[in-house]
């Protein structure tokens, strides 16, 4: 079906598409319910989205063609991740081109963190150059050249949120400490990067409504490392603490994947966060932010 819809100035008014409506777009799409919003899910997930009263549209995000655009259409959060293999996402190029004449007020594009590369621990701001190490983050830099490229050829105000390990309700890592996974001794762990669910939520938010554009980094500014984060839960969830081992024991119990995952370390900065958007960090402190997540899940 043929594209339509205007564009409008900005994320104020009309309707916001949420494309990829799972864990952060669905506590987005319930943050603005006095607004018109959405949701473009696989098959799978549109009748539950439905079902919490969130107006949800099936899609097939690897399927050509136009897209059904909403008239009035507004604004667009796209939160579906690039397919694997690959160092490109021709999912969100068939997205973009899926769009045909409709033009936004802006588009608000959640990439990673994992762009900056392994800094050795030294510290990253937007302005910082990008050096992604794996293709999972060259496929994320590539999706950002892609957004930022189709916005400036469409007037499209272009908003990209970097993002580290996001935690939450439902997000916490109890399986993994019931199953007793060890965790680095804190002399051999890098620093990690979080934010809380609900702070990036906000952050969407605030990028919709206004008038900014460009990058973003949205951290806490925790840089406590993965073990520690895992400790913490442990401690707050009533769980055993996990197992410390050292980094010649991880190389030979865990997987490259985890492996390589924690020996890459960097400090993700949050200058333009709190300057641009006006952005208040909620769970500054992790250990409210865990609390939280942990009553919201009953426990």
């Amino acid at each position: 079906m043929a594209a339509t819809g205007g564009a409008t100035s900005n994320g104020g008014g009309g309707t916001c598409l949420i494309a990829g409506c799972g864990y952060v777009g669905a506590r987005l799409a319930r943050r603005r319910a006095a607004r018109e919003v959405l949701a473009l899910v696989r098959t799978s997930g549109a009748a539950a989205l439905a079902a919490t009263g969130i107006a949800a549209r099936a899609v097939d995000f690897d399927s050509p063609g136009a897209l059904e655009v909403p008239p009035g259409l507004a604004s667009i959060v796209y939160t579906v991740p690039p397919p694997s293999p690959g160092t490109e996402d021709p999912r969100l190029q068939r997205f973009l081109e899926g769009l045909g004449p409709a033009r936004p007020g802006v588009l608000v594009y959640l990439s990673t963190t994992g762009v900056y590369g392994d800094t050795g621990g030294l510290p990253v701001a937007e302005s910082s150059p990008v050096a992604p190490r794996d293709d999972a983050s060259r496929r994320r830099l590539a999706a950002e050249t892609a957004a930022l490229t189709w916005c400036e050829s469409h007037g499209v105000r272009c908003v990209i949120l970097r993002v580290p390990g996001i935690y939450g309700p439902h997000r916490l890592p109890l399986d993994r400490l019931e199953r007793g996974e060890p965790v680095l001794r804190p002399e051999d762990a890098n620093p990690s990067n979080w934010i809380h669910v609900d702070d990036l939520v906000a952050a969407c938010a605030a990028a919709l409504d206004r008038p900014v554009s460009g990058v973003f980094n949205v951290v806490d500014g925790n840089h406590v490392s993965i073990g520690a984060f895992m400790e913490q839960v442990a401690v707050l969830a009533g769980l055993p603490a996990p197992r410390r081992i050292t980094l010649a024991e991880a190389r030979r119990e865990l997987s490259p994947g985890l492996l390589a995952y924690l020996e890459t370390s960097r400090r993700v900065e949050t200058g333009r966060l709190q300057a641009s958007l006006g952005l208040q960090i909620r769970y500054a402190d992790l250990e409210q932010g865990i609390r939280q997540s942990l009553k919201e899940m009953g426990l």
